[in-house]
């Protein structure tokens, strides 16, 4: 039976055997010390506090169902790891109870 891939690529690092760094890359790790980070193509976060989703809710409590996202909204919670339809049931939670206090 053929193994079905995922593409995924999974990396380890072992801090007792770091990897070895090139002069090149040497160079180029020395001459980020002391840059400033940039920010400006990040939008800015008001009043918005993201963590991780809590206690797995148990099955009994869920409901499936199909819904239809946009391509960008779905790519970036897939890019946020697993468990990424979790995140997308906490940022729904966060705009129901946002909407309860409103009524």
């Amino acid at each position: 039976m053929k193994e079905k891939t995922t593409g995924m690529v999974r990396l380890s690092f072992d801090p007792a055997n770091p990897p070895k760094l090139t002069s090149a890359q040497k160079k180029q790790l020395r001459a980020l010390k002391g840059r400033e980070i940039d920010y400006s193509d990040i939008p800015p976060q008001r009043g918005v506090k993201w963590t991780r989703p809590g206690a797995l809710v148990p099955v009994g409590n869920k409901k499936q169902i199909t819904v239809r996202l946009d391509a960008d909204v779905l790519e970036f919670f897939r890019k946020t790891g697993s468990r990424y339809q979790s995140r997308i049931n906490a940022a729904l939670r966060e705009y129901m109870k946002a909407h309860e206090k409103a009524s």
